[in-house]
């Protein structure tokens, strides 16, 4: 027999052809079709005891998002396996899920794909080999489903020639050769599903809860997973939850490992655990952030209040309406995010705030609760949000603070924190009255393990205020075993004469070397993981960075975009906008001493783009809110009595950057690099490029003009609620971010301009090159900015970025203080301070002596944490994406929308 012909009309193929052909069979080898039904419908074939199976079908993915890396591909296929309700299939195909992982557990089927721009299968053909070592081949039109075998109207063709054998298993074989094997993250979702059962909250304890509530959520459903580092920090968060009976932490992490989702994931399991409220407090212009990380990321609801209009918002953008200032302490759901300008300027909410209790508080930047500083009497007073913080902290259970760098300046700021984290919690720093640890100067050389105590006496202060808890050494376990302390108590009153020879001989081995180095305040409330350190362990992927433009670069590479040095030469309308702006400043100073803060608003919003330059001038012009802007009303005061001398300096701006001469060179600058630029045999474009701006009036302008010179390139803005949308010639759409991120994802856009409000949870490693129209003075900002595209899966092994200011501008001299130093990222919280404070740009030696300053003490503080840097995180520990027993989302957004 040569070729038989089948026909489902003359006969049923799983019963005429398949099952006759596979019983007793010793291979098989198919090339299927599509992914997730092509393995799932195995089972309906009669292979579970053929000893070789080898499937290849397609995988639906793109062949650069298959070729990038190992996890890329497994997080895409995850992702493209999970588009189907796991709920749903749990519930309606329990039985062939469980024979499916038997099947592919047993070792003896393997699959692979094939991304589709390599090819994409639609032929279907097989070849199977008999008991007797005899082999047919079949093709046709017959889709892998068991429905396209047992109902559909197919035709297949069966081969028993040697050519035509040969022929398939050639095809096979090029197909195999080209495929990638199937993920054991997808096997293991298999077996999940097939095991899942939807459980109440009454049955689930608190150790099982993170994996319970995060393992159906859209960061897990998407393929990716909260990083081993993220883990061990809600691990921490639950285990001085059960310890203390609350949790004090300081997360330290450095700039662009996930603070904010490690934070978020805790004040969740807080909320669910029904501790009460959870109150975030961050920079108004990160509230937006926050917002989204928790929607996008966790899948949970929350609200942001409005400072200017008194209302929360909701993550569809929806207002809620209140009566006003004092609706802030009835918040609509359980999650509220405020900005910490409200606390900054002493207004009506912040009493509101402190006539609540919490069960949750975090602070985000909380680098900015500090002292005043400055001169005078008051030098040493804090701040409003550290005098609120102290406050609040009595009154909450949990306090959570979150800053890449909490020391500024000065050593004691971090101090300052932990004084935080002790409020209405003496177990941190002890009870204030009695604790040498809260005396900073005293405790920093313990800490350091520069002094050690002089003796038993010495030694027993140190240790008795706080008491740690018996887990952290089997020191204190044996002290608190023999003075019979409870595991809640963490302070003891009794002196050291009062103590017997077995309890003064376990004190002596505190005064052992690092001992009090390794086991102290700061250490046990506080934790920092160093991106260097993450790298090295292969937790996080090393990629390069090249900037531009290189002042080492030669004369040609920036042909024609009119570098000086590292700013672009302006022209004589921006000249006098910019003189201008100083004067206005000048002017302000004469009768507020908000003039240093609107200096450096106004030059930053003038040395971002002409077009946001503009815009600020007018609205300041007309008393309109400043958008993207924390401090609003220090803004609204300045400008309340704007005299005739500062209207007049704001109209030259207006003027001088709307003439048509005024063409901004920073435009001119983009559009080479996209198009000129050259990197690996590739243009800008061709990587795939995103832009950011501090500034929507920056970012839209920005957009507006690439469409236009590039008319045929979709250009993505991604900004904040109902104003993100995409480009293409002169067409624009509004569109939602989720919506822009799929399709870079997918690679449709590969032109994104974006701003750093709405930057958190941006995934965009199909991106190979990030041009920051303007650079904000906050170095964080930048690493955060960079964080968007040097993710695990990015395709390239060192990217491009093109830093672009003006010509003598502070813009300028800012940048080339910071470039300086940016090559060296890592002393003790990061090479670079969070934030640079306006006082600091008064003069360019001022800034210089201020960060050289500011680098040396906390170079001197390094090893305060370096046990930190050193501790190891299990990847494997805590795999909450394997969990089976889940809460059900509904129930968990149920319970996370209830009102304060």
């Amino acid at each position: 027999m040569m070729i038989q012909r089948f026909s489902s009309r003359r006969q049923r193929l799983d019963k005429a052809f398949l099952s006759d052909r596979l019983k007793g069979a010793r291979s098989y080898k198919r090339i299927a079709g599509y992914f997730r039904s092509s393995i799932f419908e195995l089972v309906g074939e009669a292979i579970a005891d053929i000893p070789s199976v080898q499937i290849v079908c397609n995988s639906e993915l793109d062949v650069a998002d298959i070729t990038i890396s190992k996890h890329a591909r497994e997080s895409a296929l995850k992702a493209r396996w999970n588009e189907v309700p796991s709920e749903v299939e749990a519930l309606l195909h329990r039985e062939r899920y469980r024979q499916l992982y038997e099947l592919l557990a047993s070792g003896r089927v393997e699959i692979r794909v094939v991304p589709k721009d390599r090819v994409f299968i639609h032929g279907k053909a097989g070849v199977i080999e008999a008991a007797d070592g005899t082999k047919s081949c079949f093709l046709g039109s017959t889709n892998e489903t068991r429905s396209a075998f047992a109902q559909n109207y197919e035709l297949l063709w069966e081969d028993t020639s040697a050519e035509g054998i040969a022929w398939v298993e050639e095809e096979f074989a090029a197909l195999w050769q080209d495929a990638y094997p199937l993920p054991e993250a997808i096997i293991e979702e298999i077996k999940r599903v097939a095991d899942r059962v939807e459980i109440r909250f009454k049955d689930v304890a608190t150790k099982e809860l993170p994996a319970a509530a995060l393992a159906e959520s859209p960061i897990y459903r998407g393929g990716e997973q909260l990083q081993p580092w993220q883990r061990s920090f809600v691990t921490l968060f639950l285990q001085h939850r059960e310890t203390y009976g609350k949790a004090r932490l300081l997360l330290a992490d450095e700039v662009g490992v996930g603070k904010t989702l490690s934070l978020a994931a805790s004040a969740m399991l807080a909320a669910l655990l029904e501790d009460g409220p959870v109150l975030i407090l961050c920079p108004s212009t990160l509230t937006l952030q926050w917002q989204m990380e928790l929607t996008d990321k966790l899948g949970i609801p929350s609200v942001v209040w409005s400072s200017t209009k008194k209302v929360w918002i909701d993550p569809q953008g929806h207002v809620i309406r209140t009566r006003g200032a004092e609706d802030i302490a009835r918040c609509p759901y359980r999650i509220a995010i405020v900005s910490t300008g409200l606390i900054f300027h002493d207004s009506d909410e912040r009493e509101h705030l402190l006539s609540c209790r919490f069960g949750t508080v975090i602070l985000d930047e909380a680098h900015k609760a500090r002292q005043r500083g400055g001169f005078g009497a008051k030098k040493r007073e804090p701040n409003n949000l550290l005098d609120f913080m102290l406050k609040i902290g009595p009154r909450t259970c949990h306090l959570l603070l979150g800053t890449a760098t909490p020391i500024q300046t000065e050593v004691y700021e971090l101090w300052n924190l932990l004084r935080i984290l002790n409020a209405g919690a003496d177990f941190v720093l002890g009870r204030e009255w009695a604790s040498l640890w809260t005396d900073w100067e005293r405790a920093l050389p313990i800490v350091k393990g520069d002094e050690i105590p002089a003796d038993e006496r010495d030694v027993w202060e140190w240790l008795r205020n706080p008491l740690p808890p018996g887990h952290d050494d089997s020191l204190f376990a044996t002290l608190r075993l023999q003075l019979d302390l409870a595991d809640q108590a963490f302070f003891t009153d009794r002196g050291i004469g009062s103590l017997g020879f077995l309890e003064q001989q376990a004190v002596s081995q505190a005064l052992a070397p690092g001992f009090l180095r390794e086991h102290n305040p700061v250490v046990r409330h506080t934790v920092l993981r160093r991106r260097q350190t993450l790298e090295e362990v292969g937790l996080l992927e090393k990629i390069a960075v090249h900037v531009h433009p290189a002042l080492d670069a030669p004369t040609t590479a920036y042909a024609g975009i009119g570098f000086s040095g590292l700013g672009l030469l302006t022209n004589h309308p921006f000249n006098l906008a910019y003189e201008a702006a100083e004067a206005f400043t000048e002017a302000l100073r004469k009768r507020t001493k908000a003039a240093g803060f609107m200096k450096t608003l106004l030059l930053q919003r003038i040395c971002s783009s002409f077009a946001s330059g503009r815009a600020t001038a007018e609205r300041m012009l007309q008393r309109k809110t400043l958008e993207d802007e924390e401090q609003t009303q220090l803004v609204d005061e300045a400008l309340d009595a704007l005299t005739s001398e500062e209207a007049s300096h704001l109209r030259t701006i207006v003027t001088e950057l709307s003439r048509p001469e005024a063409r901004d060179p920073k435009l001119h600058a983009v559009r080479s690099f996209l198009t000129d630029q050259r990197s690996d045999g590739k243009t800008w474009l061709e990587h795939g490029c995103i832009i950011f701006s501090q500034y929507y009036d920056t970012a839209h302008a920005v957009g507006t003009a690439l469409a236009q010179l590039l008319p045929g390139e979709p250009v993505g803005i991604y900004a904040g609620t109902g104003k993100s949308g995409i480009f293409r010639g002169e067409d624009f759409a509004s569109v939602e971010r989720e919506a822009i991120k799929a399709a870079v994802k997918q690679r449709q856009i590969r032109l994104i301009v974006a701003t750093d409000a709405a930057c958190e949870g941006l995934n965009l490693q199909t991106l190979g090159t990030l041009i920051n129209v303007d650079l904000p003075w906050n170095p964080s900002r930048l690493e955060q900015r960079l964080g968007r595209i040097k993710r695990f899966g990015q395709a390239r092994r060192s990217v491009d970025m093109l830093n672009l200011v003006y010509h003598e501008t502070q813009d300028e001299r800012v940048y080339q203080v910071l470039s300086r130093r940016m090559k060296d990222r890592y002393d003790i919280f990061g090479g670079l301070p969070d934030t640079i404070e306006d006082d600091w740009i008064e003069t360019i030696e001022k800034l210089e002596e201020m960060m050289d300053e500011y680098i040396h003490l906390r170079q001197q503080a390094r090893d305060v944490f370096e046990l930190r840097y050193q501790e190891t995180i299990d990847p494997a520990k805590d795999r909450w994406e394997l969990c089976s027993r889940v809460l059900a989302r509904r129930d968990v957004i149920e319970r996370l929308s209830q009102p304060w």
